[in-house]
């Protein structure tokens, strides 16, 4: 009676730690050219982090950027969009997790310009530079989200 109890006091427990540990899937289109490799190591950073992105290859993305309103400063290799909102370059998933938590209402999107070392997807060794993730809107306006050191 005593093993009956205790294995279904264990089966209890793991069937309630697996429920609250699954967290759902978030889904998005990742705009992506076929010769980058660190847009792959970014998709495979939001996996990890509980994002499924269809990827979307494309040899010239500019037009992409321009209909989403990415400006060119803040231009990187690839840009997703998720829930609506755009995301430009290699923003870490938690920034994004964080904005989607958030649903701005002024802003479109995140972005990290340029391909900073040590942001996901562009990990080399201990080389890391400081960057900034910045939120924008549709009239080009921005404000520092995150700040990556």
């Amino acid at each position: 009676m005593i093993i009956k109890r205790t294995l279904l006091a264990c089966a209890l427990f793991v069937s309630a730690t697996a429920s609250a540990t699954t967290a759902p899937i978030i889904k998005g289109t990742n705009y992506l050219s076929p010769y980058c490799g660190c847009c792959k190591e970014w998709v495979a950073h939001m996996k990890d982090n509980g994002f499924e992105l269809e990827n979307v290859y494309q040899k010239n993305l500019t037009p992409i950027k321009i209909k989403l309103g990415v400006l060119p400063e803040y231009a990187s290799c690839h840009t997703a969009q998720i829930e609506g909102y755009t995301f430009e370059g290699h923003v870490p998933a938690t920034d994004i997790k964080r904005f989607l938590a958030s649903k701005p209402t002024r802003m479109k999107g995140l972005a990290v310009g340029g391909m900073p070392m040590g942001s996901p997807g562009m990990e080399y060794g201990d080389k890391k530079d400081s960057y900034n993730v910045v939120a924008f809107d549709d009239k080009g306006r921005t404000m520092v989200w995150a700040s990556h050191n």
